[in-house]
């Protein structure tokens, strides 16, 4: 069985080239809310936690996987940022489909 985390941060390396990323915690609460994510990634060492605490919660109630990843630098980096980001949402998917099933499996 592969890392959630590594699996989660290639399903963005993927779905930025391939599909659609939603980067920064607004845009992925508003993805969550209008049910357009199928994937949300957050970055633990986020400070203060408060601004990404709400997005496990809203992912479960939308049935959406959600991960935690150490960092903000490795997040920004998967998301193709030269900025650390704290959160990202894949919304369309492309061809990170297979990855983000089997991240929802696990």
């Amino acid at each position: 069985m592969s890392d959630k985390k590594d699996l989660a941060l290639q399903a963005i390396e993927v779905a930025k080239n391939s599909g659609k990323i939603k980067k920064g915690t607004n845009e992925v609460t508003k993805a969550l809310e209008k049910g357009n994510a199928k994937l949300v990634v957050y970055a633990k060492d986020t400070q203060p936690a408060e601004i990404i605490m709400h997005l496990p919660i809203l992912a479960k109630e939308k049935g959406v996987p959600c991960v935690e990843v150490d960092s903000r630098e490795e997040l920004g980096t998967a998301a193709g940022l030269a900025l650390p980001t704290s959160s990202v949402a894949i919304v369309q998917e492309g061809e990170s489909k297979k990855i983000i099933t089997q991240i929802a499996k696990e």
